[in-house]
């Protein structure tokens, strides 16, 4: 498969003539959804879910998500489907298998909501804003590096634990250049230590699975 990194938390998966989009938020300014067949969408906050972007995409356009999101959804012109921690099913050709349940722990006046993370044929994952750790052999983690609600000791403890043998960036449209920075060397010292493939894909670049 394809993967391209967009703004801060979205990404872009092509296999056989399909395409299939992770989390289009309002940070991602690109017309990430041109051409898409599907969409997936760990949880409902706006950096994950721009239901605007969503309102103006073709009817024949298929999402997954939790239950909260697909509320927000309810009137829009869409096949939405509710997915829940233990389910799979196939969208745009990928198989689908869901763990997790709940967002990381955010502000203490703010409730916690609904998190889904989506393992991508049986070896991609993506947690959302969430350190899931899935029962299952994960080849690539896309690892959240950047948040309010994580400290840099969890993100480096979340790879350890997962021990994926590839990782890369996401949720990281917070950071600027100084930012950057500072995740691509901590990232380059866990790849060293795990002698993995662990690294920051710039904006707009694609990598090959």
């Amino acid at each position: 498969m394809k993967l391209t990194k967009y703004g801060h938390a979205c990404v872009r998966l092509e296999k056989d003539g399909k395409v299939l989009v992770v989390d289009p938020g309002t940070f991602t300014r690109d017309p990430v959804l041109d051409g898409a067949d599907a969409v997936l969408i760990t949880h409902q906050h706006p950096d994950h879910l721009d239901v605007d972007r969503l309102a103006a995409a073709s009817p024949d356009l298929e999402v997954w998500t939790c239950e909260a999101v697909a509320a927000e959804l309810a009137d829009l012109p869409l096949k939405v489907n509710v997915v829940r921690h233990g389910d799979d099913f196939q969208a745009a050709g990928f198989q689908v298998d869901v763990f997790g349940e709940w967002h990381w722990k955010n502000h203490p006046d703010l409730a916690i909501v609904q998190n889904v993370g989506f393992m991508l044929d049986g070896g991609l994952f993506y947690p959302g804003d969430a350190l899931t750790v899935p029962d299952a052999e994960v080849e690539t983690l896309l690892v959240p590096t950047n948040a309010p609600w994580l400290k840099l000791v969890e993100m480096v403890e979340y790879l350890r634990t997962v021990r994926p043998a590839r990782a890369f960036s996401t949720h990281d449209g917070l950071l600027n250049d100084i930012g950057l920075s500072l995740v691509d060397n901590w990232l380059r010292m866990e790849a060293e230590a795990q002698k993995a493939d662990i690294r920051r894909i710039p904006v707009g670049e694609s990598i090959e699975l």
